[in-house]
């Protein structure tokens, strides 16, 4: 992780670029380059490339510029500063952003108790598994939202309505909703009929903001009025952000029925949907068949 921030420090955008000064570095061999994972669709080589980019940015060490570029942060040059002389997860774990990105994956199974992590003593292989399944979502929750914050309005908005779609909403009939995109801090975006004539629906909008730029209650406010307008009941209010706690409160007031889903929760619901991504690789864990062995 330390030559790829001095990589991207130095210039480097893309992690394509940053390859042949990794070879470089570390003396990698042109057998050892061509070492692939199991999945045999990427090098072993470039899949740890990614990830060490992965963590730097989920400490706050580097930022996206736009999908697949980077630059280096204000704390990642104060780290450089430092000159320490290895960085990893235990030297990561100063910063509160990426102890957050490891116990997401805790909070993901508290329903089912504390996660364990692949270095917890006692783990079964399943609970190794279970583990790095959790934290490759959860960096792909990352991903998601940042190519999300990579699309245009117009097809952030059309995104919207079809992640609602895949859910289910109008039956899954993609004639049943539409984008709208209508200009005005209160506009609706789209529309989605839950029946044939159109006499039950759900109205749209999405906000596409920063993740420190929490979504507040004049918005929602906005987004009501236009609600009231349309003599609708139903909305849905989406952001790649949050919602402050003013918000929330004044949704739970409010005679319309209103979901607010924030960016966590949206790229978690694009990937349950497939919305957006796909299977790159499939694990089947097996057990014995108790009742082909049986007597009776």
């Amino acid at each position: 992780m330390l030559p790829m921030l001095q990589l991207i420090a130095s210039g480097h955008e893309t992690i394509a670029s940053c390859i042949p000064e990794l070879v470089a570095e570390f003396d990698i061999s042109a057998e050892d380059q061509d070492i692939m994972l199991p999945s045999g669709k990427q090098t072993r080589l470039n899949n740890r490339a990614h990830w060490s980019r992965q963590y730097l940015s989920q400490a706050g060490l580097v930022e996206a510029i736009k999908r697949g570029h980077y630059r280096i942060t204000e704390r990642g040059k104060q780290v450089l500063r430092e000159s320490p002389g290895r960085i990893d997860n235990q030297y990561l774990s100063r910063f509160e952003e990426f102890q957050n990105f490891k116990a997401r994956s805790s909070k993901t199974t508290e329903a089912n108790g504390p996660a364990t992590t692949p270095t917890a003593s006692g783990d079964t292989p399943e609970d190794t598994v279970q583990s790095a399944i959790l934290q490759i979502n959860d960096a792909l929750a990352a991903e998601v939202l940042e190519a999300v914050h990579a699309v245009t309005p117009s097809r952030f908005e059309q995104l919207i309505v079809d992640l609602l779609l895949a859910m289910g909403y109008g039956g899954g009939d993609r004639s049943m909703g539409a984008r709208l995109g209508r200009s005005g801090d209160g506009g609706i975006d789209g529309i989605i009929n839950e029946d044939a004539l159109g006499l039950d629906a759900v109205y749209v909008q999405a906000k596409r903001y920063a993740l420190e730029n929490k979504v507040g209650r004049p918005a929602l406010q906005a987004f009501v009025g236009s609600l009231t307008g349309e003599g609708a009941t139903k909305g849905v209010f989406v952001t790649t952000s949050d919602f402050s706690r003013e918000a929330r409160d004044y949704v739970e007031r409010v005679q319309q029925r209103i979901i607010l889903i924030n960016g966590e929760r949206l790229a978690r619901l694009m990937m349950t949907y497939e919305v957006g991504v796909r299977a790159r690789q499939t694990f089947v864990l097996k057990s014995v068949d108790e009742d082909y062995f049986s007597d009776t």
